[in-house]
């Protein structure tokens, strides 16, 4: 009978590995704090026409990479591919916009598109991400680029690079989409299939292309920043003083244009070039018309997303994932039934108390556990027999400095020893 293996573009998270995401999590979820934001958590599938409105029916996300399905009543659902339109419905169902202002909410959370698998991209992903409501200033849009800045920082990261760029508003994106038109139609037969049919729908969807030809054709394209309004230009270099007044480099990028609908105005980038070619780690932006393309009020909101298994690799390539303590506390090695029932109860006793404690609970012999306990991580090993139960003392060991001491068979003295 053939195995059954996990699905094409999933991944596996061994405990061996388990370590370094939850020290990531807990760096994301301190920085979160430190900044205010408040973590939500949203269903796994939502109905599919809410991807297809907020997200937008002209996107990848949607037209190709959505791992949609029919329920029984016949409404039509869709795994979350993202996680801005999950929480923007969150936001409008349970009445959050009514709240204080502004609103900010963080997740982490996996997500799924059926792509092309490759180093960096999965079809099941995981991503920490954060949203921000209430506030058209610039200074929302500098708060979450100088969170995930931060959170670079206190990982460690020094090869991170933000990039910049605005998009323009409803306002001003018309006479840039025209110019957008203009200058594509020039090009229209050498441009792929998909591209063709973004042209007249959305030619901003033409620049986001990863297609030789098109990213080259579109590297002479109009620029956003050439084509915005007062507003739009007076936001952008606000936000640029405020990264600039808070130490935060930055390069101003033209062809960053993010590759979903909701975006509007400020658009960012965080990349790091030795993960390759999927070397973005976080990008996000503005979506002030988000709320109400899904049936909810105007509302200001901007936020980012940030993959986590490629800041895991980061991590990897600049040598800074750090030594994190596995294994348990105390392995306690029973020699004969009586030992073996004695020290059942000792390690129950200890893990009451809090202290992590193994057992033997396959009958091996003294040797067969002690390599068990020194594969298992163990810090400490209390070899205890029926002389050591009469006695009430056994002798405890220091896997790493390789002490041995006496100590009483009883809870307090061995969280003392330990200590």
């Amino acid at each position: 009978m053939n195995r059954i293996q996990k699905p094409k573009g999933t991944l596996d998270i061994l405990p061996a590995d388990i370590g370094l995401w939850q020290y990531i999590e807990n760096a994301v979820r301190d920085i979160a704090r430190i900044n205010g934001f408040q973590e939500i958590r949203m269903p796994t599938f939502e109905a599919t026409e809410l991807f297809c409105r907020g997200v937008g029916d002209t996107t990848d996300v949607v037209g190709k990479e959505m791992y949609t399905f029919t329920d029984k009543d016949g409404s039509s659902l869709s795994l979350r591919p993202e996680g801005t339109a999950g929480v923007a419905r969150s936001v409008i169902e349970n009445g959050l916009y009514a709240g204080a202002m502004p609103l900010k909410l963080f997740y982490l959370s996996n997500f799924f598109r059926r792509e092309k698998p490759q180093a960096g991209r999965s079809r099941e992903f995981w991503q920490f991400g954060t949203e921000l409501y209430g506030s058209s200033r610039p200074e929302a849009d500098a708060q979450v680029i100088l969170l995930a800045d931060a959170l670079f920082k206190k990982l460690g990261l020094t090869k991170v690079t933000l990039r910049i760029n605005s998009i323009g508003c409803p306002e001003c994106r018309p006479s840039y989409r025209k110019a957008l038109l203009e200058y594509f139609s020039q090009f229209e037969s050498e441009l792929c299939d998909t591209c063709r049919e973004r042209l007249q729908k959305n030619p901003l969807r033409v620049l986001d292309c990863k297609s030789p030809i098109c990213s080259g054709i579109a590297k002479n394209a109009p620029k956003t920043l050439e084509h915005l309004c007062g507003g739009c230009e007076s936001h952008f270099e606000s936000l640029k003083k405020h990264l600039d007044d808070c130490g935060v480099e930055y390069i101003v990028d033209p062809s960053i244009v993010r590759g979903l609908d909701y975006y509007t105005g400020t658009v960012f980038e965080f990349t790091v070039d030795s993960i390759g070619a999927q070397s973005t780690v976080c990008g996000g932006g503005r979506y002030d018309g988000l709320l109400a393309s899904i049936g909810g009020p105007e509302m200001p909101a901007v936020g980012f997303g940030m993959g986590i298994t490629r800041l895991i690799q980061a991590l990897k390539d600049e040598n800074l994932v750090p030594e994190l303590a596995s294994g348990c506390d105390i392995y306690i090695a029973p020699l004969g039934d009586n030992a073996s029932s004695g020290a059942f109860v000792l390690a129950h006793k200890l893990r009451a108390a809090g202290v992590s404690a193994e057992t033997d609970i396959c009958g091996r012999s003294l040797k067969a556990q002690m390599k068990y306990a020194d594969k298992a991580g163990a810090r400490y090993v209390l070899v205890v027999g029926d002389n050591e139960l009469e006695e009430g003392v056994a002798e405890l060991r220091d896997m790493r400095g390789g002490e041995r001491v006496k100590v009483a068979l009883s809870v307090d003295a061995i969280i003392e020893a330990i200590k």
